[in-house]
């Protein structure tokens, strides 16, 4: 099975991870680390047209050839991988994100169903499973927070800020901005007897919005977290404003007032995730997230049609740049992680290119998200298009964090 997977990499050959050799690593004495998080893309269409969007708007077009639903057939034996997997690997708990497209346009019926078949299966072998969802929020009414609340979903919602901000990408096919109806969503959240459900907000930066007005907005529904995300991008295709021939920081710069805001704070005000991984990486901890650092991916997507695919977020990189070839009805989770591209997210510093090996915040970038590294000459083995915003973000981070220690070692 190893040959076979390592034949289809769609990577050039001399170009990272196709040139990675699992045997050898195993033989070497390295071991997979199991998957803790399964991302179901339970519905592969969406209601907006969002400009931003990885997967509708990039290099990979395959969503057109996915079936719109997943089918409750796929759903429970993708319940049963997940508790084979779960009982080989003797964990306690796992995640399950339902996902899209957008998650909300399968119906009530086929989540319910989706929930209570996966946490069945995984209760035979003594798993316990978290599940969320995360939705544009355009359908999330009453009907739904009933349901979620009676299947203890947590729930994230997309929002990139004030209305100006979030209507910028986050468009109808129309071209009308969707921000009144996500923030109406957002208060039936948040204000009423299921703000309990709430796992946060996620934002998509446009540095031609302002930062403090744009978290301030976020702010505003009182999220207990917080994922800022760069817009994706790699060498081949960069992202928005950021040239990749210049020293230039622009997203490093719209960042910085927030962490400002965010660590000067007298109170806390949310949990930014991104600061916070960076500044537990710091201190000396693991990272809990593929965003930073060179903690083990431990995340898999199933599709709608069956197929195990790594992080979506590789489809702005290339056409077929997730795809395994690997499929539930025939393939085991742990026969995904002797994939070469997945081995690759999982060996730290060794599947970082040089100029990154010899870097002073190697440990705490990490090389910046995997995708984000991809250029044609080297694969996914090189720097972060992001490269000098994420050196000026950590090291500014990391001068608060030297200075606050050393003003408590004086007071000692």
């Amino acid at each position: 099975m190893l040959e076979k997977i390592e034949s289809k990499i769609p990577t050039p050959e001399n170009t990272f991870p196709a040139t990675l050799d699992v045997v050898a690593l195993v033989a070497s004495g390295w071991r997979p680390s199991a998957f803790r998080q399964f991302i179901l893309k339970i519905h592969s269409r969406c209601d907006l047209a969002c400009r931003h969007c990885y997967v509708y708007e990039m290099a990979d077009q395959s969503w057109k050839a996915q079936p719109r639903r997943m089918s409750e057939a796929i759903v429970d034996q993708t319940a049963r991988r997940i508790a084979e997997h779960a009982l080989t690997h003797e964990l306690a708990e796992v995640e399950v994100i339902l996902h899209g497209g957008e998650p909300l346009l399968a119906g009530p019926e086929l989540i319910s169903h989706a929930v209570r078949a996966i946490r069945s299966a995984a209760a035979d072998v003594g798993t316990r499973v978290h599940v969320g969802v995360q939705t544009n929020g355009l359908r999330l009414d009453d009907v739904y927070l009933r349901l979620f609340d009676s299947l203890e979903v947590r729930v994230g919602v997309s929002l990139d800020g004030y209305e100006a901000a979030h209507d910028r990408h986050r468009l109808f096919a129309n071209g009308k901005g969707s921000h009144a109806r996500v923030a109406a969503s957002l208060r039936r959240l948040t204000t009423g007897p299921f703000h309990h459900l709430f796992s946060g907000l996620l934002c998509t930066i446009d540095v031609r919005n302002d930062p403090l007005a744009t978290y301030e907005a976020l702010l505003e529904f009182d999220p207990p977290a917080v994922d800022f995300l760069l817009p994706h991008g790699n060498w081949l295709t960069p992202p928005p404003f950021r040239d990749p021939g210049s020293t230039a920081t622009p997203y490093a710069d719209w960042l910085l007032p927030i962490f400002d805001r965010w660590y000067g704070s007298a109170v806390e005000e949310t949990e930014i995730r991104f600061f916070g991984e960076i500044v537990r990486l710091l201190t000396g901890r693991a990272s809990r997230t593929e965003a930073v650092g060179l903690s083990p991916a431990r995340m898999v997507v199933v599709e709608t049609n069956g197929s195990i695919e790594q992080s979506d977020i590789l489809k702005s990189s290339y056409h077929g740049a997730s795809a395994t070839w690997l499929h539930v009805l025939r393939d085991s989770f742990d026969t995904v992680l002797m994939h070469p591209s997945v081995a690759a997210r999982q060996i730290g510093e060794l599947a970082l290119a040089p100029v990154c090996q010899s870097c002073d915040i190697r440990t705490v970038c990490g090389g910046g998200l995997y995708p984000h590294r991809y250029s044609v000459t080297e694969g996914f083995r090189g720097p972060s298009v992001y490269c000098p915003d994420l050196y000026r973000l950590i090291t500014h981070i990391r001068r608060r964090l030297v200075r606050d220690v050393a003003r408590l070692k004086g007071c000692g």
